[in-house]
């Protein structure tokens, strides 16, 4: 950081109840009073000579009064940087040594200013010199810009006629737009894991952290000029702000109140709106984030609708965790009841319905693009049944929640029930006290002949599952084993009726052999008529698949009677 020292006496002020006054052996005759009083002198040091505000007040003072040896008192309460940049103007008139910088630059530049402080009213006056050294020094030093501008918020329109933020946000922009390996100026850098001494090579997002200690609207102006060029490529300008979020909204529920809501609001709006159009700008777990914080703030419709939008496209590539959004399960209110499961359900729902309104619409009839989106459909598929894995351990998720999400994916977009049928069982584990209707409901979504064998046994045992559930499992178990024995039927006709084409073969080949075969031919017959003998075909099993579903349900309720008495017992 640059300095300039103005100046030469010693600092003669001093604080005496509320009032400030400069130690000399002459009284004071002009009375300025800012949220403070400053006792000054009009003559004796070059104060009014200096500013022409004060020039014109005191004459005005005078010439009402007729009398020039009364104290005059001025108010003062609009002056841009307040008493500290007054109190810079004070001293650079009583030649008391000061020292500029990037901090004190903006209240001083803009007080003096106000009170008039030019070449024409005085030689070598103070905005001169205050130009000077935001020419030469600030707008020439990263960090420099970065805190002038900083320092800038409590007097923005004054810095704005100034032109002190135009200025300071070109040379912030045209820093950033330098190449990385010509950056000589020192930055901020804290990623994790990073160290200096290792990498000689500067970051491409060397600057990120820098303009993050920016206001969000000095933020933006930046932001969009860099935008503007198309130098620097969208994840660049998406790490930008994502930096930014972090550095005001990690804490958001921790630490919001009434007073900085709505500038937390403002944000998030703001940052939604700066997300390039790019799908590769962000990344889908801080879209996701985005759209947690903006709900939770209260943002506009619009706005959630947009970053609703932007999720979507990205929900293939998300994980459960980034679904779960501020791992805020089993979190309890003083009320006890759940702080965020409910809304965070909604956003996933919101963001599912999105994309399967973009799959649905992107869908087209060429095979190679039909394969592409099956597959995104299906790993979308897969996500939220093991996210559903996840939220039915938590014993707030209401039933109706649960249907809605698994009920919002098409068939399509599960090749198999094994992860929709685990999500069901862990919800009704977690659930024991739900109604019948609730559990029948629930199991609606399930498709029986999606499980995999293994999880069609494990069905049949599951003493959570409603009895329909079980029955039609059984149903589909032995609908299975009917069609593998048809199959072996078929099987079975068609070699006998080679065996008959055979020996039709053999007889014409040897006329007037009678019914002499060959003894290969006999015994295959005979194997043939032995097979014909037992009951074969559809029909015959259809027969007996029914009458071991029949004993399977018959089996399945007893001991479902049995399982009930002994709960009763127990109870």
């Amino acid at each position: 950081m640059k300095f300039m020292k103005l100046g030469t006496r010693p600092d003669t002020f001093h604080t005496q109840e509320a009032t400030r006054t400069v130690i000399s052996e002459t009284p004071s005759d002009l009375s300025i009073k800012i949220n403070i009083t400053y006792l000054i002198h009009k003559l004796q040091f070059p104060v009014v000579p200096k500013c022409g505000l004060l020039q014109r007040l005191c004459s005005n003072h005078s010439s009402s009064k007729n009398n020039g040896d009364e104290k005059i008192r001025i108010e003062l309460h609009e002056i841009p940087g307040g008493e500290d940049g007054f109190e810079l103007c004070a001293k650079f008139c009583y030649g008391i040594t000061i020292n500029l910088s990037a901090h004190n630059f903006v209240s001083a530049f803009c007080a003096a200013n106000f009170l008039g402080m030019y070449e024409s009213t005085d030689e070598g006056n103070f905005v001169s010199k205050l130009e000077s050294f935001f020419i030469s020094c600030i707008l020439c030093g990263w960090k420099d810009s970065i805190l002038a501008l900083c320092s800038s918020v409590g007097v923005s329109e004054w810095c704005h006629n100034l032109g002190i933020t135009s200025k300071c946000i070109d040379s912030i922009v045209h820093n950033i737009l330098t190449p990385p390996p010509k950056v000589t100026w020192s930055y901020t850098y804290t990623r994790p894991g990073y160290n200096k001494k290792n990498h000689r090579s500067v970051p491409k997002d060397w600057w990120t952290e820098d303009i993050a200690d920016l206001d969000i609207n000095l933020f933006r102006c930046i932001v969009l000029a860099i935008s503007s060029t198309c130098i620097l490529p969208p994840p660049l300008i998406g790490e930008a702000l994502h930096v930014y979020t972090c550095r005001w909204l990690s804490d958001v529920r921790g630490r919001s109140t009434s007073d900085n809501v709505e500038k937390n609001r403002q944000i998030i709006e703001t940052i939604i709106g700066l997300i390039p159009p790019d799908r590769e700008s962000v990344s889908v777990s801080f879209s996701l984030r985005v759209l947690h914080l903006a709900n939770v703030l209260g943002a506009s419709q619009v706005t959630k609708a947009e970053i609703i939008r932007r999720c979507s496209l990205l929900l293939e590539e998300a994980t459960v965790k980034d679904l779960l959004f501020s791992n805020s399960m089993s979190k309890d209110d003083d009320n006890g009841q759940c702080l965020e499961l409910d809304d965070d359900v909604d956003l996933v729902v919101g963001v599912l319905e999105s994309y399967l309104m973009m799959w649905r619409r992107n869908n087209s009839d060429d095979d190679v693009e039909n394969e592409q989106h099956l597959r995104s459909i299906r790993k979308v598929g897969k996500l939220i049944d093991c996210y559903l894995q996840v939220v039915a351990r938590d014993r707030k998720m209401c039933v109706a929640k649960m249907i809605c999400v698994a009920e919002a994916l098409p068939d399509h977009a599960r090749p198999t029930h094994d992860h929709i049928y685990k999500a069901i069982n862990i919800f009704l584990k977690e659930h024991p006290d739900i109604s019948k209707a609730e559990k029948k409901r629930l199991c609606r979504v399930l498709n029986c002949q999606k499980l995999t064998p293994e999880l069609r046994s494990h069905a049949v045992k599951n003493e959570r599952l409603p009895l329909r559930t079980v029955v039609q499992v059984l149903f589909f178990e032995q609908e299975m084993k009917g069609s593998k024995t048809s199959r072996q039927g078929v099987v079975e006709g068609t070699e006998e009726d080679q065996l008959q084409d055979e020996m039709r073969c053999e007889q014409k080949q040897r006329p007037g052999s009678g019914d002499l075969m060959r003894p290969q031919t006999q015994q295959k017959l005979r194997r043939s008529e032995s097979t014909r003998s037992k009951p074969s075909g559809k029909e015959s099993h259809k027969m007996k698949a029914s009458e071991l579903i029949k004993k399977s349900i018959v089996e399945s309720r007893r001991k479902f009677v049995v399982h009930k008495g002994e709960e009763r017992g127990r109870s």
